[in-house]
Parts: C-alpha cells; structure tokens; sequence
C-alpha cells in the first residue's frame, strides 16, 4: 500500500500536528507542519477513521514559517512550534482552545479573553526533565516514541539550568529514568534522579553548586545538599520538595495567581475550597481572604510542603486523600473553589463531589484543553455556566495549552 502522499495542511490539531487530507478522505495528522502548506508525508500509523504521518518535505511553505532556533527540532518530541512566530503561535493556541471547548464540551463560541504571552519565548523552564542514551548521554525522547537521543543543546530551560546539566555525567546503561534539574531562588539547583533501584546510581557533583536527591521506591535520600528548593511568586517563598510538583514557568505562575484572585467575589468569602492544590501555590495567597480554607492533595511530599509553605494560618485544614475520595465526604459549603488537576482532569468521582458541594464560583486549572471540554460538557450539565476562560502560555514552543476558566452556578 502507498505510503507517500501529497497533502494540503488546512487547520492545527492538538498535540503539535497539523490537519490534512488523504486521498480517501481521511484526516492525517503531520507534525512541524503549518496550514495552508503542502508537504509530502510518509503515513506512520494507518487507522480506519484517520491517519498519522511524518514530514518529508515541504513543498510549498506557508509565508509565516521561519527558521528554528534550535539543531534538534523535528527530531525531539519536546518542541512542536519552533517553525513558527511567537503570536502565531498564540493564535493557534487560542483556536484550538476555542475548538476543544465546543466539539468536546457542547459550547457555542466560547468565551476566550485574549492570551496571557509568556514574558520569555526561550529559557523560561525552572524545571527540565531528561532520559539517558544506553551510553549514558543526557537526551530527549523523539516524537512519539521511547526512544531517546543524546542533545547537545535546549533553548528552554532557565540560563542557570543550561550551565549545568552539560556538565552532568553518567554511566553506560545506568539505572536511571529521569533526570530533572530545579532552579530556586537565587540560582540554587536541585538535581533529582528517579529510578527503580533503591541504590543510588554513581553521580560525581563535588564541583557543582547542586543539591542532589534519589527517588525510588525506597523513598527519597539525600546525596548533597538539601531535600528541597525554594521558589518565589509574587513576592512569596514555595519550600517544593524532589517529589513534588510546582509550575514550570515561574513568570506565568504569578500571572495566574493574580488571575485567579482577580475572579474571586468581592464580597467576603467565608469557605473556599482548594483542590489539587499542590504545595499550595493558590491556597497562601487564598487563605488571606477567605475565612475558613479546604484543601485536598494526595502526593505526600506536595502535602508536607502545603503544611511549611501555609503553617502561619489558622484557617486552613488539609486532607492528604485522593480527589474522587475526599470530595464525596467533605461536609462544608465553599462559595468558591479552584480546582488545578493533573492533564486527566477532575476525575469523574470528583467532579460528581464537587458538583453536590455546590461552590456559587469555580476557577478551573486546566493543563490539557480535551478534558477541559469534557468536564465542560458535566458543569454545564450541572447547572454551571461558563463566564470566561484565557489562555495562559506556560509553555512556549510547545502544544501545551494551560488555560483558567470561571464558572458560575445558575
């Protein structure tokens, strides 16, 4: 069967591809591609509805192509946008937004604000994630596939963490899955090695300014330095351990912060409800206004690090549970309450809790547009409508899409 075909690109998919058209009608989706190009393409993953496919060439690029900055974009899986300017990228961002929220969630011209841009378009990532090459070289998974290949630059992470992780050595077929680098206040660094193997793998830092942090099934052990890092937003310090997550883009973090208080009533709150809530990033500026705070998280280490980073308030109760088993048995009413749950979105147990705790206001996190459209189509069967979502860019370069959305209870 034919594998190779010429295609018009006409519209952007979720997931960095664009959308084109086989020969018997079906989608294709082809990543580093633009609409309104005509590419030839190699069909990779032959399905009965649709396709998937690899670009091998461009034959009539769009107008609005431009160079990428980095060597290894169309071999990584990490960047999806580099071929394209900043604001087209908002742009295509913003309709696919506005796409998911209708097919998915049954809105009809969803009202989207104009995009919150990232302040920087490179080196914005306080936290970078690698895997390593049989040989023990630093790299990145290709698209769409576990295997992994040696870099010798990336664009994305903060100056401080680019200075360092070149530096970083390991053995051949070492035990480690993941490396990642964190970068707190005043450039302190923690490197943090996940494997399955209680025994740490050989990692020589004397020379470097890091801490060090081993994370397996035995728990988290110390190397060098200190079990956490801080972070700053808006003026306040995150204590965020090895095993717990924070947002990645420092600048766009404060600017959600700041949206979400700026969606909270006027009038005083007297129950709010703070769910998935992390090391509590929006439950420390929340807690000042609110006069009784609900929180709920199920990691450990997030819980440990909410209890330090919101030790001086006497209004906050958390509950170390898992969503969809601590909302169903709260015994409270919330006038407002924000939800920032992992890209699976507020699963369905939780969603059903949340919905017969009834909040007048929810604030929506949302990390990944398609569950944002399904768990639309369930608040507004619910009885919520939706008043207003924006589009926050955490993630330039890349499909990634956060957005903040605020429903309010007819």
């Amino acid at each position: 069967m034919e594998k190779i075909f010429e295609i018009d690109l006409t519209s952007f998919a979720y997931g960095g591809e664009a959308l084109g058209r086989l020969p018997d009608g079906r989608a294709v989706f082809t990543p580093f591609t633009i609409p309104g190009e005509k590419a030839r393409v190699e069909v990779v993953e032959d399905k009965r509805g649709f396709a998937r496919a690899r670009l091998v060439e461009v034959l009539q690029p769009a107008a609005q192509r431009i160079a990428p900055r980095c060597a290894h974009f169309g071999l990584c899986g990490g960047c999806h946008y580099q071929h394209l300017p900043y604001a087209a990228q908002l742009a295509a961002k913003t309709a696919i937004l506005s796409d998911q929220l209708e097919r998915l969630g049954g809105l009809k011209a969803p009202p989207i604000h104009a995009a919150m841009a990232s302040p920087q378009e490179f080196q914005y990532r306080n936290y970078v994630q690698f895997h390593l090459t049989r040989e023990g070289k630093l790299g990145y998974h290709q698209p769409r596939s576990e295997r992994v290949f040696p870099i010798r630059e990336c664009h994305l992470p903060e100056a401080a963490l680019n200075e360092i992780w070149p530096q970083l050595e390991f053995e051949a077929l070492a035990e480690v899955e993941r490396i990642g680098l964190r970068l707190g206040v005043d450039d302190d660094i923690q490197i943090i090695l996940e494997s399955r193997d209680p025994l740490p793998p050989d990692l020589s830092v004397e020379e470097l300014p890091v801490s060090v942090v081993h994370l397996s099934p035995a728990g988290a052990q110390v190397l060098a330095g200190s079990p956490d890092i801080t972070l700053a937003v808006l003026g306040r310090l995150f204590r965020v351990s090895a095993g717990s997550f924070f947002q990645t883009n420092t600048a766009i973090a404060q600017a959600m912060v700041e949206h979400a208080l700026a969606l909270l009533p006027t009038e005083r709150i007297e129950v709010a409800l703070d769910v998935y809530s992390g090391v509590g990033l929006f439950s420390a500026f929340l807690a000042e206004r609110v006069g009784r705070l609900a929180a709920v998280e199920v990691s450990p280490s997030a819980t440990e690090d909410f209890s330090a980073n919101l030790d001086e308030f006497d209004n906050v109760e958390l509950y170390e549970a898992a969503a969809e088993i601590a909302l169903p048995e709260l015994d409270l009413r919330p006038d407002v309450a924000i939800v920032d749950p992992p890209r699976e979105g507020i699963a369905r147990q939780a969603l059903d809790g949340l919905m017969r705790l009834s909040p007048a206001r929810l604030i929506y996190v949302s990390c990944d547009p398609a569950t944002l459209g399904r768990d639309a189509r369930r608040l507004t069967a619910g009885g919520y409508t939706l008043e207003q979502v924006t589009l926050f860019d955490q993630f330039p370069q890349t499909y990634h899409i956060e957005s903040i959305s605020l429903w309010v209870k007819r």
